[in-house]
């Protein structure tokens, strides 16, 4: 019996899905890393993409990492306090 005619395909589209996915976790992984390590950034996310820095926020208290939001409002209203 011959080769079906959309094997190749087959076996191209799914590498190109399991690329995407990957890069779609790296990605995941690379902007968590950024918010957990910087305010400055996390203050970034919160004027341009708010619902993201929530669900960080939610991620984080669903881990058991408690008071990043609370850290941040409060140094947050005391820097525009100061201005």
């Amino acid at each position: 019996m011959s080769r079906k005619p959309f094997a190749p395909l087959a076996k191209r589209l799914m590498k190109g899905i399991i690329v995407v996915e990957l890069l779609g976790v790296f990605g995941a992984y690379g902007l968590f890393h950024a918010m957990n390590t910087s305010q400055d950034f996390r203050s970034t996310m919160k004027k341009r993409f708010p619902s993201i820095l929530e669900v960080y926020y939610k991620s984080n208290e669903l881990a058991g990492v408690t008071g990043v939001r609370l850290r941040d409002q409060l140094d947050w209203e005391t820097d525009a306090g100061g201005r």
